[in-house]
């Protein structure tokens, strides 16, 4: 006998705002649940919303609810990290009526995938005509702008940069960036369900434990169709899919200034001057 699945199961896409959203990526096209909508929202989101942890390293709160996530990248129009983002994108394609399953990563960002460090970044499974999807709007600027199948050794390309998907020794899934001298592996991860309750406490971890990178450090990226930006304290960095890459130094007074011009991130006044001075304190560590 069926029975209704319980809410904390669910994604919150009945208290969605679908159509501030679609504005918010400038979305106007198709909305039935294909492999062609998913790449086109994936890549909408990515060139709308950048990736940032400021309120972290301001040592804001950050909420995961939908109402918190909306009002934040959404209405504010702000950027956030991966517990926000994907989140979010989850609840956008549950509203439109594809099969979305909530997963965690374990992050490697050029580790070797035999070294196991910990659960804590959000990700999503899609499916879409009976093959599972891979997808993930809160990785920086180093993960795919479109859905990569889960078919191990298959070599999916999201506009000029291209990704392999492999297994490990443990059986996890090893996503892998190509670059112009050898394989970069950005996380693995397994099959296993997660569900809101689990991204809330990684949340936690990632919004307010001293260890994480978000407190300790200014980070924003921007996950462009042909050129990806980071902000890492302050460094601004530009990347190229040939692998050219142009790094300048900042001052802290100038981050605002780059926060509006490269990001299109406009905090309120008193939230820039906190983080020219928490830039002040890295610059001298």
């Amino acid at each position: 006998m069926a029975t209704t699945p319980h809410p904390s199961t669910l994604w919150e896409s009945q208290e969605l705002d679908l159509e501030a959203y679609m504005d918010r990526i400038g979305h106007d096209g198709p909305r039935e649940p294909t492999l062609e909508t998913l790449r086109t929202l994936q890549a909408a989101h990515l060139d709308a919303i950048p990736f940032e942890g400021l309120d972290s390293v301001l040592g804001r709160d950050v909420h995961i609810d939908l109402v918190s996530v909306q009002d934040k990248l959404i209405r504010r129009r702000r950027g956030g990290y991966c517990h926000e983002h994907n989140t979010l994108f989850a609840t956008v394609l549950d509203r439109l009526g594809f099969r979305v399953t909530g997963r965690a990563a374990r992050i490697l960002m050029g580790a070797d995938e035999h070294r196991i460090g910990p659960v804590s970044h959000s990700i999503l499974s899609v499916e879409v005509d009976g093959v599972d999807h891979h997808v993930d709007v809160g990785v920086g600027n180093t993960g795919p702008r479109g859905p990569i199948p889960l078919v191990e050794g298959d070599q999916t390309a999201t506009g000029p940069w291209v990704y392999r998907m492999e297994r490990t020794d443990l059986g996890h899934w090893l996503l892998r960036l190509r670059r112009p001298d050898d394989w970069f592996n950005v996380l693995q991860f397994t099959e296993e369900p997660y569900y809101r309750a689990d991204y809330a406490v990684h949340n936690f971890f990632s919004s307010k434990n001293p260890s994480s990178p978000f407190v300790r450090r200014i980070v924003v990226e921007h996950n462009g169709g042909h050129v990806r930006r980071s902000l890492a304290d302050l460094k601004l960095s530009a990347f190229h899919p040939s692998g050219e890459r142009h790094t300048q130094d900042l001052t802290p007074e100038e981050i605002p200034h780059v926060l509006r011009s490269v990001f299109d991130l406009h905090l309120p006044e008193e939230h820039e001057q906190a983080l020219v001075a928490r830039a002040h304190t890295l610059d001298t560590q």
